[in-house]
C-alpha cells in the first residue's frame, strides 16, 4: 500500500514542489534569508562606494567588482562545504585553533604604518584578517570540546576553567593588535557557547564583572583610549571644541568619522534619499565602504529600510539557532549556535558603533563591509551550517524499519 501512493501522480508532484525539503537538502529557509542578504549587501556595497572608487582608484567598480568575485567563490564554497559531513571538523578542531593563534602572533609582528596589526598581506588576495579564522577556529574548538565534556560543564575545574584559558588565550591575542571590538565579538561567542553548553551563569558573570572592572580601569587610570571614550561621550561637543587636543589630534578630527555618521543616520528621516543619493558618502565620511557602511544604508533607505536589514539578520539567527536545535548531535547544536551567535553578536555591535551606542571600535557588518577574505570565510561557515541542517533533515526524513519492510 505504501509503494501504491509513494507512486501515485499526487505525491510525485508534492515531492517535486517540495525538491528542497528532501532527505538530501538543506534548510530552505536559512538559505533564502543568507542569499538575500548577501544581494542586498552587494548593492549597498556598490552604492557606498563608487563616489569613494573613482576618487582614489579612478574606477567606481574597484571595490564591488572585487567583492563581487569574493561573494562568487564564497557561494562555491559554502555549497561544496554543505555536502561535507560536519564530524569532519571534529578531527580538525585543535589545529584549526593552532593556525589561527599562529597567524594572529604573524600579524602582530608583521609591520605596520598605522600602528594596528590586524592584517597579513598576502599575494593575489592582499590584506587577510587573522581573526576571521580565529572566530570559525574558536567556534569548532569549543563545539569539540563542550561535546566531549558535556558531563563536566557545571564543575569549575574540569568545565569552566579550560574553555576559559583558550578564550583567554585567543582574546588576548586579539586585543593586543589592538581590536577592541573583534576581542569582545570572541568573547561573546565563547560566553554563548559554554552557557548553552551547560556553564554555571554565575561563573560567567563574575567574569564579565571582572572584565568590567579591568576596562574601567584602563581607561580611567591609565586613559587608554581615552580619546575613544571622549568622542563617544559628546561626539557633536568634542567636534566642535576649537581648544581640545588629545594625543596630537584635535577634537575635529577626532570626532570626525563619527559625527559624519551621525549626520548620515540623522539625514535619511524615515524612508531615505534614495538607493544611491547618500550626501555623506562623497568624501564626508572616511571609507564608507567599510565599517560604516550601515551608515549609508540608514541614509539612502531611511529608517524603514534600515529596519527591514535588520529584520533579515534577525531572522537568519534565528534560523540558525532553528537549525542548531534541530541537530542530531551536541557538536552540531553547538556548531550552528555558535555561528549564528557570531553573527547576531557582529551585527549589534557594528550598528552600536554606527550609532554612537559604544564606542569606535571598527568591526565590519556581515554580507555588507568590504573585505574579500572575511567575506569567503564567512559564507564557508554558513556552509557548514547548511551541513548540519542536511543531516538533521536526512536523520528526520530516515523511514521506520517497519515502513521499509512494508514497502
Amino acid at each position: 500500500m505504501a509503494a501504491e501512493m509513494a507512486a501515485t501522480p499526487l505525491t510525485k508532484a508534492k515531492r517535486k514542489w517540495q525538491l528542497f525539503y528532501t532527505e538530501h537538502s538543506f534548510d530552505m529557509p536559512f538559505f533564502v534569508l543568507l542569499i538575500a542578504l548577501l544581494i542586498v549587501g552587494l548593492i549597498c556595497l556598490f552604492s557606498a562606494s563608487y563616489v569613494y572608487a573613482y576618487y582614489w582608484y579612478d574606477n567606481s567598480y574597484y571595490f564591488i567588482g572585487r567583492q563581487a568575485v569574493f561573494a562568487l567563490i564564497g557561494l562555491v564554497g559554502m555549497l561544496v562545504m554543505s555536502f561535507v559531513d560536519y564530524h569532519f571538523w571534529h578531527r580538525l578542531a585543535i589545529p584549526v585553533m593552532i593556525i589561527a593563534w599562529i597567524l594572529l602572533l604573524v600579524a602582530y609582528f608583521s609591520p605596520s604604518s598605522t600602528g594596528v596589526h590586524r592584517w597579513i598581506d598576502l599575494p593575489i588576495i592582499g590584506q587577510f584578517q587573522p581573526s576571521e579564522v580565529a572566530k570559525f577556529g574558536l567556534v569548532v574548538l569549543f563545539a569539540h570540546l563542550i561535546s566531549l565534556n558535556y558531563r563536566n560543564m557545571k564543575r569549575f575545574g574540569k568545565g569552566f576553567l579550560p574553555l576559559m584559558a583558550i578564550l583567554g588565550v585567543t582574546c588576548g591575542l586579539v586585543v593586543i593588535e589592538p581590536h577592541l571590538s573583534g576581542t569582545i565579538l570572541l568573547a561573546g561567542i565563547g560566553f554563548v557557547m559554554m552557557y548553552v553548553g551547560g556553564t554555571r551563569l554565575g561563573y560567567l558573570l563574575g567574569v564579565a564583572a571582572i572584565a568590567v572592572g579591568a576596562v574601567y580601569y584602563l581607561v580611567v587610570e591609565k586613559n587608554y583610549e581615552m580619546d575613544r571614550i571622549v568622542v563617544w561621550l559628546d561626539p557633536m561637543g568634542t567636534y566642535t571644541d576649537p581648544d581640545l587636543v588629545i594625543n596630537g589630534l584635535s577634537g575635529r578630527d577626532l570626532a570626525w568619522q563619527t559625527v559624519q555618521s551621525l549626520f548620515a543616520v540623522g539625514s535619511g528621516g524615515l524612508m531615505g534619499t534614495g538607493l544611491g543619493n547618500s550626501r555623506q558618502k562623497h568624501l564626508f565620511l572616511p571609507e564608507p565602504q567599510n565599517d560604516f557602511i550601515f551608515a549609508i544604508v540608514c541614509e539612502e533607505l531611511g529608517f524603514v529600510g534600515a529596519v527591514l536589514i535588520i529584520l533579515l539578520f534577525a531572522l537568519l539567527v534565528w534560523r540558525g539557532f532553528v537549525i542548531g536545535m534541530r541537530a542530531k548531535d551536541k557538536f552540531g547544536m553547538l556548531l550552528a549556535i555558535g555561528m549564528a551567535a557570531q553573527i547576531g553578536i557582529q551585527v549589534a555591535l557594528n550598528v552600536a558603533v554606527v550609532t554612537n551606542l559604544m564606542p569606535n571600535t571598527g568591526i565590519s557588518l556581515p554580507f555588507f563591509s568590504f573585505g574579500g577574505s572575511s567575506l569567503v570565510m564567512l559564507l564557508g561557515q554558513m556552509g557548514v551550517m547548511l551541513a548540519v541542517s542536511r543531516q538533521s533533515r536526512m536523520q528526520k526524513d530516515e523511514p521506520p524499519k517497519e515502513e521499509e519492510e512494508s514497502a
